[in-house]
C-alpha cells in the first residue's frame, strides 16, 4: 500500500515537471556589479585600483589621476556586461 502511494507521488512530480518547462536564468555576478558601471552610451566604466592605502608613499599627482575612472578595453566590455546582465 504504502508503495503505491510513493509510485503516484512520483508520477505526479514528473508529471508537474514536465509541464512546467522553463528557461534558465542567468545569475547577476554580485561582485562585478559593484566593480563596474555602464554608461548611456553602452560603454563599461571601472574606476582604478591602488586608491585605498598607502596614499603618503604617492604623490599627489598620481593620486588625482588616480581618482578618475576609465572605460574599459573593447576586449573586456562583453565578458563583463554578461557577467552584470546587462547584454
Amino acid at each position: 500500500m504504502r508503495d503505491m502511494y510513493a509510485k503516484a507521488a512520483m508520477q505526479q512530480h514528473f508529471r508537474n515537471r514536465k509541464d512546467t518547462k522553463k528557461m534558465g536564468k542567468i545569475k547577476t555576478h554580485r561582485a562585478s556589479c559593484k566593480r563596474y558601471a555602464v554608461t548611456g552610451t553602452g560603454k563599461v566604466k571601472v574606476f582604478h585600483s591602488d586608491h585605498r592605502h598607502n596614499l603618503g608613499q604617492k604623490t599627489q599627482k598620481r593620486k588625482r589621476h588616480l581618482r578618475s575612472s576609465q572605460i574599459l578595453s573593447p576586449a573586456m566590455t562583453a565578458t563583463v556586461k554578461r557577467l552584470i546582465g546587462k547584454d
